[in-house]
C-alpha cells in the first residue's frame, strides 16, 4: 500500500503498510512482518454546536394574508409577438368581457387571435389594420 522511510534513535527502518483489517495493520518492517493494532482517538470538533430556539408559530391573525381592494385601472393589452394588425373587431367605448376577441394580428406567417384579459370598456385602441408592431407594444387599453 504505503512505504515509509523512519529513523529511530539514529536507526534506519523501512516500513511498507500492507493492510488493514479492522483495528489491525499489516507491515513489513525491514522485511519483516508484524501486525501492529491501532488505536483511535477521539477527535474532540472545535466547532460548538449551534442550538437555535425554534422560532413562535404564527398566530392566526399574523398568518392571514391581507386583501387589497382591488383597483379598476386601465389594463395595457400588449403585443405578445412583433407582426402585423390585420383586423381590429372593437372600437373605444365598447364593452367587452374576458376572453373576448380584440383583434387578429399576423405574427410569424400565422393569425393571432389577441383577446381581452378582464372584462371592462375599451378606453383606446392604438392600432389599425396594416400597422406593423413591435413585441410588448400597446394595442388596446381597457379599463
Amino acid at each position: 500500500m504505503k512505504k515509509f522511510n523512519f529513523v529511530i534513535n539514529g536507526n534506519a527502518y523501512e516500513v511498507e503498510v500492507l493492510g488493514f483489517e479492522e483495528n489491525i495493520a499489516k507491515m513489513e518492517v525491514n522485511g519483516t512482518l508484524y501486525n501492529v493494532e491501532v488505536q483511535k482517538e477521539l477527535k474532540i470538533s472545535k466547532t460548538p454546536t449551534l442550538v437555535r430556539a425554534e422560532p413562535p408559530k404564527p398566530t392566526r391573525k399574523e398568518s392571514k394574508i391581507p386583501r387589497t381592494p382591488t383597483q379598476t385601472t386601465n389594463m395595457a393589452i400588449k403585443a405578445p409577438l412583433p407582426g402585423t394588425i390585420i383586423t381590429v373587431l372593437v372600437q373605444p367605448g365598447e364593452k367587452v368581457s374576458m376572453g373576448q376577441k380584440l383583434l387578429t394580428m399576423e405574427a410569424m406567417k400565422m393569425e393571432n387571435n389577441v383577446l381581452s384579459e378582464k372584462d371592462g370598456v375599451v378606453r383606446v385602441v392604438l392600432v389599425k389594420p396594416g400597422q406593423t408592431v413591435a413585441q410588448n407594444d400597446v394595442l388596446v387599453e381597457i379599463e
